[in-house]
């Protein structure tokens, strides 16, 4: 009887744990959604005609740090036909344009827990149908999401906003479901109307990011790449990439980092690319491609980072 007893209480000592390691998540979650809201509200003062790319992202990234925050990824500022995973090298030059449309995507971590978020910031003042159909397809798949509503339903409801607008959802880009550490964390929830059959459920945290497009409604990658993620700790060859290795794992864990972020490692740059260089034909490094739209149209994105609820979703990343 003794250890029965025992037994159950090493099993309620257990339950007790996890359920305020569960607290401590979600309270983590909140805190990031709260910091990326905020900050995103920002971007409209940053998103001007003649600023630098370089400087709009540096920007966001330090008021991320300021706010008590960390990045869950890089600053991504993505222009006209260019979708997503778009963030300036150190040297960048380029100006935002007169009547570029600029989407805006910023992540925020607190002990892995993340808030993703995102907008379109159109300065032409001509492309408001296509700004207006990821943001009314957004807050349409966020209306219905509740424990038991398939992904796919999700994806129809996106793809119906945007479609009943004159545009094409981005097909091959998706939502993602988010777990600590792991932005990707396994389930999508697609733009489109899917059989996809994963139903979401209560505690789930998930990002919606439709993509509106005014060109084919697909995305390739470029030879562009400035951004990358930790996926293995292979054996490698010369001794600073295995220095860089080190530093990769202890500052950015599995979380999507830029290339521009590793500039103080080493005093060579010629150092810095050939560590680089080697991690990726290593395969210790997953890239991100610059994508662009197929067709070259324009693209619109917006993103809230939400809770699934007992019987609605919570927005976490409220500007």
């Amino acid at each position: 009887m003794a250890g029965e007893e025992n037994a159950e209480e090493q099993h309620e000592h257990t339950e007790a744990e996890l359920g305020e390691e569960r607290q401590k998540m979600e309270k983590n979650f909140a805190e990031a959604g709260r910091i990326a809201g905020s900050i995103l509200r920002e971007v409209p003062k940053l998103a001007l005609p003649g600023e630098s790319f370089l400087d709009i992202a540096e920007s966001l990234e330090k008021m991320i740090i300021d706010a008590g925050g960390r990045l869950a990824f890089p600053a991504n500022i993505s222009i006209n036909d260019i979708a997503a995973h778009f963030t300036p090298e150190l040297d960048n030059k380029t100006l935002v344009g007169e009547t570029d449309v600029v989407k805006i995507d910023i992540g925020v971590h607190i002990e892995g827990c993340i808030g993703d978020t995102a907008l379109t910031v159109d300065l032409s003042g001509e492309q408001g149908r296509l700004v207006e159909a990821s943001e009314a397809a957004l807050a349409a798949a966020i209306s219905m999401m509740k424990p038991g509503v398939r992904v796919g339903k999700i994806g129809e409801e996106i793809e119906r906003e945007i479609t009943s607008r004159g545009f094409k959802p981005i097909e091959n880009l998706t939502g993602h479901k988010i777990e600590p550490f792991a932005l990707h964390a396994g389930v999508e929830i697609p733009n489109i109307k899917s059989n996809a059959s994963y139903e979401l459920q209560e505690g789930d945290i998930f990002a919606i990011e439709p993509f509106a497009s005014a060109g084919s409604g697909r995305v390739a990658d470029t030879t562009q790449v400035e951004i990358f993620s930790l996926q293995s700790t292979p054996k490698l060859r010369m001794k600073y990439s295995r220095e860089l290795l080190t530093h990769i794992v202890h500052n950015y864990f599995s979380l999507p980092f830029a290339e521009r972020w590793l500039s103080g490692v080493f005093k060579s740059r010629l150092t810095l690319s050939s560590s680089l260089r080697e991690l990726l034909n290593s395969g210790a490094l997953h890239p991100y491609p610059v994508l662009r739209d197929t067709g070259r149209g324009l693209v619109a994105q917006r993103e809230h980072t939400v809770m699934i609820e007992h019987d609605s979703a919570k927005v976490l990343t409220v500007m």
